[in-house]
């Protein structure tokens, strides 16, 4: 059973908490990519998947979408939206002493893992989906500065025909990490990830469970 779904907008967290029917195995903390909200339907579909496990989900906006409902996030501001990430990382520490893992798409997981690199301890885990190593056509602009200093396992989820990453530059930068790390490739996916042509919840979720959650 997918359990309750709760709008919160508290603590400087604005999202939809996703609560598991029994009991709690960890939670998962995720957010959205420059431009989108936490409504997108991959966002949802993850996060109905994973409350169906017993994961406590909070999908949630990033203050620069608090701030104004379309557009980009500044790069001036992208602190603020570290600040978002670790509030959200909060509120899931209020609700449960099990595993915390955050993440999220492009944008957003960039930020969740770069709150993991400058505060070592406060997120257990990182499911990221088609982080954005570099601009499209732009592969010497790599945005790697902080991956050598994660000490947080991560997951990732890669399309194949992504343009923000080969394959290859993608596991160049993942052997940067010190962590265990975990590649998810999806042949011919684009950043969207569409999950009407890609079977991203089916090998996410049960590889997101044993890694992370030990399920």
């Amino acid at each position: 059973m997918r359990g309750m779904e709760e709008v919160l907008d508290t603590d400087g967290v604005r999202g939809v908490l996703h609560r598991p029917d029994g009991e709690v195995i960890g939670a998962l903390a995720l957010t959205h990519g420059a431009g989108s909200n936490c409504n997108t339907v991959l966002l949802t579909t993850l996060a109905e998947a994973f409350a169906e496990r017993g994961v406590l989900v909070l999908r949630y906006d990033l203050p620069y979408r608090v701030r104004r409902a379309s557009g980009p996030p500044h790069p001036s501001k992208a602190a603020e939206d570290r600040d978002g990430v670790r509030a959200a990382v909060g509120v899931l520490r209020e609700l449960t002493d099990r595993p915390v893992v955050a993440g999220g798409h492009s944008y957003g997981g960039r930020q969740a893992s770069m709150v993991a690199a400058e505060s070592p301890g406060l997120i257990d885990g990182l499911l990221l989906s088609s982080y954005p190593l570099h601009p499209p056509a732009k592969p010497e602009k790599l945005r790697t500065e902080h991956l050598p200093d994660l000490e947080t396992p991560a997951i990732v989820i890669h399309g194949s025909k992504d343009p923000f990453a080969t394959t290859d530059e993608m596991r160049a930068a993942l052997d940067l990490i010190p962590a265990r790390t975990t590649l998810i490739e999806f042949e011919g996916a684009k950043h969207d990830l569409d999950i009407a042509k890609y079977p991203v919840v089916e090998r996410v979720v049960p590889a997101t469970l044993s890694d992370m959650f030990g399920r």
